[in-house]
């Protein structure tokens, strides 16, 4: 018989014994469960290491909600979980998104408390393949995890609408974002990748060679071409567009003429 390996991520310990108790019932399904997005990660990397990889894992929606980071900056810290590097509270898309990165053969099924079509679309973006009410059946639940393994997206009717609504909207601001970026010069989409890698004019400069003043004048440039007034708020943007941070383990630019 062909097991399904289940991992549940959520830190309510009550909640995450139960679920995975009544999974392990079931004698296709193995069961383990941890109680935050940096535990489940090593959970993953210990599983695929002994090469008893993770099928299904079931995330909740609130995952570390007293203290997760908000919404906007997920993904970044998804990144970062999945470099190995954040060790603290992590939320539940965040996680997707990482374990996306790292392990894209796993299928994620996030859990929630009530249906939110803005969450719900933020986590299929993410790489989700369900979200699923928390006081849905066991049968419905069993239906879930053997459907996302044949590559099936799960969401309540209800939500269909305003998920699809939402995907729509999130579309069009991506391309009006890929549009205002390639309105950038080479040199200025530089400059923006290193700021959405978090460096602050100084560290541009010394990484492209060129002056504060004119990183000074690029910045503004930056700015003003996407329509924003700050460093954030163009980073957002860079985001939606697809723009990816400077690559910093090496030096990928060559001091080559005049700064420009």
């Amino acid at each position: 018989m062909v097991r399904i390996r289940v991992l549940v991520v959520d830190d309510h310990r009550i909640f995450a014994e139960s679920l995975a108790a009544a999974l392990t019932a079931e004698p296709d399904v193995e069961v383990a469960a941890a109680g935050s997005g940096p535990a489940a990660l090593r959970c993953l990397e210990r599983a695929a290491a002994e090469g008893r990889r993770f099928d299904v894992m079931l995330v909740d929606a609130d995952l570390g909600a007293a203290a997760a980071v908000p919404a906007p900056a997920s993904f970044a810290v998804a990144r970062a979980v999945a470099d190995g590097v954040a060790d603290g509270v992590v939320d539940g898309i965040s996680l997707v998104a990482g374990v996306r990165s790292v392990q894209p053969a796993v299928r994620s099924v996030v859990l929630a408390q009530k249906d939110d079509a803005h969450r719900a679309a933020l986590a299929l973006q993410a790489g989700a393949c369900g979200w699923v009410a928390k006081d849905c059946s066991l049968q419905r639940l069993l239906a879930v995890v053997r459907g996302v393994l044949r590559d099936e997206t799960h969401l309540a009717p209800a939500l269909l609408t305003g998920v699809l609504r939402e995907m729509t909207t999130a579309r069009k601001h991506r391309t009006e974002s890929e549009r205002l970026v390639e309105s950038l010069t080479p040199r200025e989409q530089e400059v923006l990748r290193c700021m959405v890698a978090g460096l602050g004019r100084k560290a541009v400069a010394e990484r492209l060679f060129l002056s504060p003043h004119t990183v000074r004048t690029h910045m503004q440039n930056v700015l003003g071409k996407l329509g924003v007034h700050s460093t954030l708020a163009a980073v957002a943007l860079a985001r939606r567009a697809g723009v990816g941070p400077a690559d910093l383990t090496g030096d990928v630019v060559e001091r080559g003429g005049q700064p420009a």
